[in-house]
């Protein structure tokens, strides 16, 4: 079964398209009110820890070792990313981060995590 899990920033526009919204951030995104969010959930255990989040820092040459660090923390709440996964077998599920960068993110890492598991 293909489970329908897409990313997306979270201040790019609300659409109805997006499906059950899970905030995936430890921090609540500057400048948005949790009206315009359209948030279904927000899910703390499944966001990189203060630790790590600090570490990385949104650096470029700190990615692949964050990549790694976060995997390891995701085995630890891999309850959490099935149950995500769960949900997304009946609906499209938007996993909304607040980081800048597109290609650098807590967000892709999440993503590619649940497709490997997926594929196990």
């Amino acid at each position: 079964m293909k489970l329908q899990i897409h990313i997306k920033r979270i201040y790019e526009p609300y659409d109805s398209a997006d499906g059950y919204r899970i905030l995936i951030d430890r921090l609540w995104p500057r400048g948005i009110a949790k009206a315009e969010a359209h948030l279904d959930e927000w899910n703390k255990e499944v966001a990189p820890s203060t630790a790590l989040r600090k570490a990385f820092n949104h650096q470029a040459d700190r990615f692949e070792e964050f990549k790694v660090a976060y995997k390891k923390e995701l085995d630890a709440h891999q309850d959490d990313v099935i149950r995500i996964m769960h949900i997304a077998e009946d609906k499209p599920v938007t996993l909304l981060y607040g980081a800048k960068d597109p290609k650098i993110n807590h967000a892709i890492v999440l993503l590619a995590y649940i497709k490997d598991l997926q594929r196990s």
